[in-house]
């Protein structure tokens, strides 16, 4: 592992796979990278790339790539590709539309199954992401799986959110809709080529401007009491609607320098140091349940979780009565532990705590 992290800082590309690959597959590998890697992190910029199916986001992040890396930037590319809710398999297709930059040193391409995780990203994103920076990517690109309404996750792990729309994909009141939309720091319409473009751009440009200052947003909360500027303006970031035909190579020009303006307004604005307060607050409560979730397999055994499943299935008992056995059991247990009892099952606890612990 020391050689591993060592060939990462050095930003040896065998080194970040086979380290990327051990953070994906166990969470203890995650753990010592990322507590190794975590003071030469903080340096990347994180750009998430959502939405919708078929809307074009793996060409997308092939061009803006490519334009990057003409600014004489290192990108890194985390692209997240659905898993299969019987066999667990993915395709990891998202990266064959990324030929263009085959052979690139200054380009890792990673592709990651979601394995049932929800949201758009996989549980290993955030690791991922932290191995990318400490090697020295200037730039990490995060392709969201591409699930829907309620795919927000990216909003919490990157700085800047891109959310890709397309023609065809619905009619106006799509539009309107909360959820995904308002995670935007720049809206993109792609493959502006097609019939039916400009309306969606009208649409898009409606919706924003039925909030105040014409849409500045953040992060699905509207900012409030917007600061004026000289020119009479609202200090807050401007949401863009910006056309594109990645496949064509339309647009993307204009939504690379997008993004470095909005790179800059985090910068200046202080906003990059608030965006990342709340990255941290978000990953540590993620942390948290997942520690939780795996203290609970270890103190409550599978048959015992199965009684519970069952007594509530049969409406025996109802899931909030179920859970709170639960909690108390495993406090419970330890308590029995430190006083030299032994253990019980569920059904006969005598737990010391309140029952409304």
């Amino acid at each position: 592992m020391n050689e591993l992290i060592a060939g990462v800082l050095d930003g040896r590309a065998r080194a970040i796979a086979r380290l990327l690959t051990l953070v994906e597959n166990s969470e203890t590998a995650a753990e010592t990278a990322v507590t190794a890697l975590y003071p030469h992190t903080g340096q990347a910029h994180i750009i998430g790339i959502t939405g919708p199916p078929g809307s074009g986001k793996s060409t997308l992040v092939n061009e803006i790539a490519k334009l990057l890396r003409q600014q004489g930037q290192r990108v890194g590319i985390i692209a997240v590709d659905p898993s299969s809710p019987f066999t667990g398999g993915a395709l990891l297709g998202d990266r064959v539309r990324m030929r263009d930059l085959a052979g690139d040193s200054g380009v890792f391409i990673r592709s990651m199954a979601s394995r049932g995780s929800l949201g758009g990203l996989a549980q290993a994103t955030w690791a991922a992401i932290k191995v990318l920076d400490a090697a020295g990517y200037e730039k990490v690109l995060v392709e969201t799986v591409g699930a829907g309404q309620a795919e927000v996750d990216i909003a919490r792990a990157a700085h800047t959110t891109l959310v890709v729309e397309a023609p065809g994909m619905g009619d106006d009141v799509q539009a309107f809709k909360a959820g995904i939309l308002e995670i935007a720091d720049i809206l993109v319409v792609n493959k502006a080529d097609r019939p039916g473009s400009e309306r969606v751009v009208r649409s898009l440009e409606l919706m924003l401007h039925l909030g105040p200052i014409g849409g500045t947003r953040h992060h699905g909360r509207i900012l409030t009491s917007p600061t004026p500027t000289a020119n009479g303006t609202a200090g807050g970031w401007q949401i863009p609607v910006l056309p594109t035909a990645a496949s064509e190579g339309r647009g993307t020009t204009e939504l690379v320098a997008q993004i470095q303006q909005h790179l800059a307004h985090l910068q200046t604005s202080g906003e990059w140091q608030k965006r990342e307060q709340e990255r941290c607050r978000h990953e540590l409560r993620q942390l948290l349940q997942l520690r939780l979730l795996a203290r609970l397999d270890t103190a409550v055994s599978q048959s015992e979780q199965d009684a519970l499943v069952t007594a509530v299935a049969a409406r025996e008992i109802d899931p909030y009565t179920a859970v709170r056995e639960i909690y108390n059991e495993l406090y419970a247990r330890d308590w029995r532990l430190e006083s030299g009892q032994p253990p019980s099952l569920i059904s006969n606890v005598q737990s010391p705590f309140p029952e409304n612990l």
